[in-house]
């Protein structure tokens, strides 16, 4: 087995393994570096840093002179249930200021950014990016400052032909449509498919900003309750789809925001045919989806759909380059009515960006980029837990996600979520309160953490204060 940058993954898994088996036990000393080295035909320089990894993430304690031993992977605290109080009847939308205040922690540079899902900006390609830009200037310089197309730069539109297709979706480069991320890509497809007054079916808790576009087009919300580990149920799906018109349904099928939860393969295509029956089409929101731990992406919405009705949104804002702001919009059988609302809104999008980012995909730079950035985020993840569940009080609860960047955490003795948020701003930290996913009166004692940083003291300090909080805020009641 010849080494490479990723290697090292490959002895993780086989510590993993050994441990799964029973063959490696709390406390036992794992294989020297010298022995994994000629068992697994890798350079001892990878072991070692395979092992250091393990013990970033609290898997391993490394003992002077005695070498490396297993310390398990549990986190101590337990998993959440999902919410049992979510009303499944429509609902207006009305985002509350809570919300602002919530979003006004993004950039703020004053503040241990935990309420912020945005790629570390050391763990971005930012020096490809900027060589490539600088070359399309040069070569390109007439086309780079006009407009492109209304539907996206020819050459960025058959780059993600080509990527998505890695995603099992066969598209034309004519099928796409390239937006300025993925917000305006549900934009653009929530006024393909609605008029004002129609109702949508969304997960509960669901993405904030899902419930921001829901009440900028003067829709209705349907939650239904999303399960942390196994995301919505289908059958829950097919009794509102029985009792009352459905305009649209928007999910996101791949570690959603907040609560991290990932539907089946064997879900995700019973929804897609469920709601070809019911002739209801479904938006996708699927900008986590590359951001999987496991050793396969989890499918995509799309990928099952045979009736040309589910409108797949996605963007590179998670995983390349935020401030880009380049997405895309598969409309599906809409395309011609999401067009014309992409021109009515938004003529075009940067060609510098677009041009850059095809030149990128082009070069074949993207693949190894994000498995560095899925090594660098479960890493993060783990230590995150392993720090909660050090410092937090008993009671405590928080989600194991599959990938992506959040967790999802509830509270102990049932502590206000909106409470601990304004408490832990003034302490210099910034977390995202449970009530601002949902329309109704829940999730009053639950928050989102990000992980999306590169782990560091000052994160692992971050985390040790909220603990403390959360132990005075108890020590008052």
């Amino acid at each position: 087995m010849s080494d490479s940058p990723f290697r090292y993954q490959a002895v993780e898994n086989h510590i993993r393994s050994m441990a799964q088996r029973g063959t490696l036990t709390v406390g036992q000393r794992l294989p020297s570096l010298r022995q994994l080295s000629g068992s697994l035909r890798l350079s001892i320089a990878t072991v070692n840093t395979a092992y250091q990894e393990l013990e970033r993430k609290g898997l391993v304690e490394a003992r002077q002179r005695s070498g490396f031993f297993w310390c398990g992977e549990s986190c101590p605290l337990p998993q959440p249930q999902g919410e049992g109080r979510v009303d499944d009847q429509p609902r207006g939308v009305s985002r509350p200021e809570l919300t602002r205040d919530v979003l006004d922690t993004v950039g703020c540079t004053d503040l241990l950014p935990f309420s912020v899902i945005c790629p570390d900006v050391s763990l971005l390609p930012g020096k490809a990016l900027s060589r490539l830009l600088q070359q399309q200037m040069r070569e390109q310089g007439d086309l780079m400052l006009g407009y492109s197309e209304i539907s996206g730069d020819r050459w960025l539109r058959q780059q993600i032909a080509r990527y998505v297709a890695t995603m099992g979706i066969q598209v034309d480069a004519d099928e796409i449509i390239v937006t300025c991320g993925a917000m305006e890509a549900l934009y653009l497809a929530l006024r393909s498919l609605t008029r004002p007054g129609d109702s949508v079916v969304i997960a509960s808790p669901t993405y904030h900003c899902f419930l921001q576009l829901i009440e900028n087009c003067g829709l209705r919300a349907i939650e239904l309750p999303s399960d942390p580990q196994r995301g919505i149920s289908p059958q829950q799906l097919e009794k509102v789809l029985q009792r009352q018109p459905v305009s649209a349904c928007i999910l996101c099928g791949n570690f959603n925001n907040p609560d991290g939860s990932r539907l089946s393969d064997a879900a995700k295509q019973q929804i897609v045919e469920l709601l070809a029956r019911y002739d209801v089409p479904l938006v996708e929101d699927d900008v986590a989806g590359e951001l999987y731990f496991g050793e396969q992406r989890p499918s995509t919405f799309k990928s099952y759909d045979r009736n040309n009705q589910v409108l797949h949104c996605n963007s590179f804002s998670k995983t390349l380059a935020p401030g880009f702001r380049v997405g895309w919009l598969l409309p599906a059988r809409y395309y011609d009515r999401a067009l014309e609302m992409k021109y009515t809104t938004n003529v075009s999008c940067a060609t510098p960006t677009q041009r850059t980012v095809a030149a990128y995909l082009d070069a074949g730079y993207h693949t190894r980029h994000l498995r560095r950035l899925r090594h660098c985020l479960e890493t993060s993840m783990h230590a995150m837990l392993q720090a909660l569940g050090r410092t937090f009080p008993d009671g405590t609860r928080v989600t194991r996600p599959e990938g992506g960047s959040v967790l999802w955490m509830e509270l102990p003795q049932r502590l206000d979520a909106v409470d601990f948020f304004l408490r832990a701003k003034q302490r210099g930290i910034a977390v995202a309160p449970g009530a601002i996913f949902t329309t109704q009166d829940c999730y009053g004692h639950f928050i989102r953490l990000s992980y999306s940083g590169v782990w560091n003291d000052n994160l692992e300090r971050g985390v040790e204060h909220l603990g403390r909080l959360a132990g005075e805020m108890i020590d008052e009641q």
